[in-house]
């Protein structure tokens, strides 16, 4: 038994030591550090103990995964301690290709809460919406339930189904929805058109590994047709790689600007700046934001904000504005941790505040005139729908905020002009 809790002492204190060996040790932390080797020797007499007094047989590795899952998830609602198995589920995450419902989650207040669906994937047709709270998988309460654990159960393979009991507290409702999973494919720009009177468009899901190159393809197709102002719809995109963020920031600023700052817990700030020339140099932009707004999204949004680069409209973003680095460990386990904050370059933190709109729209459904309709009408107006549906027409006047935003640009434009005119 000693030298079972020995080589446990020694798998902790190697994990221990190369995470500090990651991030290095301040002159308090060194002498810390044995401290903490001693006190590593209680959960080495409380594991032996559960080992030769429990009940039932028990697997060592088991037990320190189970402690290891304790202690991140006791830090934040965004680290956690993934097993090998789910340390490669993050991994195929950044590909863009998995098989599930399609949606972006996370632990907020205790439950776990949509962060946002994606576009065209099952959770979307399913109306399932930013903030819903997942209450319940396949009737089994999600109190308690980590991040990745909650993933496992809700991914599984194409075809199969899923209930999922939600609580919209917005409507006070508590609803079962059951529905079958597919294979998602991330699509990181999901439109991109020329509205009206030379206004460009382009719609973008996520940050990904390629997200920028993607996204400056379809600015230079927008540029081709004649695009002499800009709406970038980030609605329901709940972010991804900050580098990729980054980058696609980038594309609207003058070199050697902030972006973004960062502060970790020792208060080492830092800067990423901007390195290339403003694509769109003195163009009207418009950013749409909603709660589905997240993370790589806001920094964005933020960032243009505070240049007066763009003017911001919707409403209030998601507020997750915090940076997690994963460590892996030496057995194919990893650390995702918490590591530090995000700011903007004028030093507002968007962590559980969000991103203000300059201007507010609420989203709605432009209704038609009212009036009386016949059978054959009825008919032909479901044909018309599912003819839509089967071309995946986009129609961008059905979009109440996004007609908004046009009226906003319009605006700008004839301002201009008049300025220019004297």
């Amino acid at each position: 038994m000693k030298i079972r809790r020995k080589t446990i002492l020694i798998f902790l204190t190697v994990c221990f030591f190369s995470v500090l060996t990651v991030y290095g040790l301040s002159g308090v932390e060194r002498k810390n550090k044995e401290n903490t080797h001693k006190k590593l020797s209680i959960f080495s007499d409380a594991l032996a103990i559960v080992e030769s007094e429990y009940v039932d047989e028990t697997d060592s590795k088991d037990l320190i995964y189970g402690a290891l899952k304790g202690l991140l998830g006791s830090l934040d609602a965004h680290s956690q301690f993934l097993d090998p198995d789910e340390y490669n589920e993050l991994k195929i995450d950044t590909v863009g290709e998995f098989g599930g419902l399609g949606i972006e989650i996370t632990i907020k207040d205790g439950l776990l809460t949509v962060i946002t669906p994606m576009m065209d994937t099952p959770a979307w047709d399913a109306e399932i919406k930013p903030n819903d709270r997942i209450v319940k998988i396949e009737d089994e309460l999600t109190k308690d339930i980590t991040l990745q654990g909650a993933v496992k159960k809700l991914r599984g393979k194409p075809g199969t189904k899923v209930k999922i009991t939600v609580w919209r507290e917005s409507e006070e409702r508590l609803f079962d929805i059951e529905i079958t999973r597919d294979i998602i494919k991330i699509e990181d720009i999901k439109q991109t058109e020329i509205l009206e009177d030379n206004i460009g468009y382009i719609k973008l899901v996520e940050f990904r590994v390629n997200t920028d190159k993607s996204f400056k393809t379809a600015l230079n197709k927008l540029l081709k047709q004649g695009m002499d102002s800009f709406i970038l719809d980030l609605r329901n995109n709940p972010g991804g790689l900050l580098d990729t963020a980054l980058k696609v920031t980038d594309f609207f600023l003058k070199p050697n600007k902030i972006i973004v700052t960062t502060n970790n817990r020792q208060g080492q700030i830092q800067e990423y700046k901007s390195k290339t020339k403003d694509s769109l140099p003195g163009m009207p932009i418009v950013v749409l934001i909603n709660e589905g707004s997240a993370s790589g999204s806001e920094i964005v949004a933020g960032t243009l904000q505070d240049y007066e680069r763009a003017i911001i409209a919707g409403v209030k973003s998601f507020g997750k504005g915090s940076v997690q680095s994963v460590v892996p460990l030496g057995d194919g386990s990893a650390l995702r941790l918490t590591t530090s904050k995000y700011f903007t370059p004028l030093g507002r933190s968007m962590h559980n505040a969000g991103i203000e709109p300059d201007i507010e729209i609420k989203e709605a459904v432009l209704k038609t005139e009212d009036k009386k309709i016949n059978d054959d009408d009825l008919f032909l107006k479901i044909k018309e729908i599912d003819e839509n549906k089967t071309k995946d027409k986009f129609n961008y006047k059905d979009d109440i905020q996004l007609m908004r935003s046009v009226d906003l640009i319009k605006g700008i434009k004839i301002f201009k002009e008049k300025k220019n005119n004297g």
